[in-house]
């Protein structure tokens, strides 16, 4: 359910290196997230150019239950965000890991990635 291969915060985001040599990481929401706020609705991401800093909300996934914060897990600068969500945010749900990722981003320092959570460690603190 928690793919090993990915990093975890608190917040409920997952971190993918995309294996692109810009250094960029993918960011979207874990499955225990998508599930406990319903069915997606609407999906605000920040825009390609936004600095973001690790720790603060930088969107709003919202759902029929509730609006939630998106956090930024690195400091970085976003380099792409998932476009596809504008029309089909319900991707959230059915592929939190896949096409439901929502927004990629070039960390200022590459080294923080490796100070997030592992699977074992995420679920151990749900």
């Amino acid at each position: 359910m928690y793919p090993e291969d990915l990093k975890y915060t608190v917040e409920h985001e997952w971190v993918r290196s995309p294996g692109e040599s810009d250094g960029s990481v993918r960011v979207g929401i874990t499955h225990f997230a998508q599930d406990a706020l319903g069915d997606i609705v609407y999906v605000q991401l920040p825009d390609v150019g936004t600095d973001v800093e690790a720790g603060t909300a930088v969107g709003e996934l919202e759902s029929t239950k509730s609006v939630s914060d998106v956090y930024a897990p690195v400091t970085g600068t976003v380099v792409a965000r998932n476009e596809n969500l504008d029309g089909t945010p319900e991707l959230v749900n059915t592929d939190p890991y896949g096409d439901g990722w929502l927004f990629e981003v070039t960390p200022s320092d590459p080294s923080v990635v490796d100070g997030l959570l592992d699977a074992e460690a995420y679920q151990q603190q749900l």
